[in-house]
């Protein structure tokens, strides 16, 4: 189990962080698809929301491919697969079924980090009390 979970996370982080970079790059050619994908995708090119998406993309692929902060990768990867699944569902079908083989690879990812997200899925969290601890402090 953990061969496949860590086969999955350095995959995953892999393809992030190269079609990251590739955004910055352009190393791999990519065609522009039919009708309105082409249209949103060239307004997020010029207003540069294609930079940030790659920004978060190639450091949520180092965090994969580096083993630290995985549920953290995670996190900033999750919305941008939704993005590309419904990208895919909706404006360029042809791409849907990479788009879901990704989405299943991080949803085995979180189910197999699940441990770390169980803070977050608690409806009865409560704030934090008392003094905030710094590193500095606990010297």
């Amino acid at each position: 189990m953990k061969i496949v979970v860590t086969g999955v996370r350095l995959l995953l982080g892999l393809v992030f962080t190269v079609f990251g970079f590739n955004i910055f790059f352009h190393f791999i050619p990519t065609p522009s698809p039919p009708g309105d994908a082409t249209a949103l995708m060239t307004l997020m090119f010029i207003h540069g929301w294609f930079k940030l998406i790659a920004t978060l993309e190639i450091l949520g692929g180092l965090m994969l491919l580096s083993g630290k902060l995985v549920p953290l990768g995670l996190t900033l990867l999750g919305p941008i697969l939704l993005i590309i699944v419904l990208f895919h569902s909706t404006l360029a079908p042809s791409g849907l079924a990479f788009a879901l083989f990704w989405m299943l690879m991080e949803l085995y990812l979180i189910y197999a980090y699940r441990d770390a997200f169980l803070g977050v899925l608690n409806p009865n969290a409560q704030p934090s009390r008392g003094k905030i601890r710094t590193p500095v402090d606990a010297v």
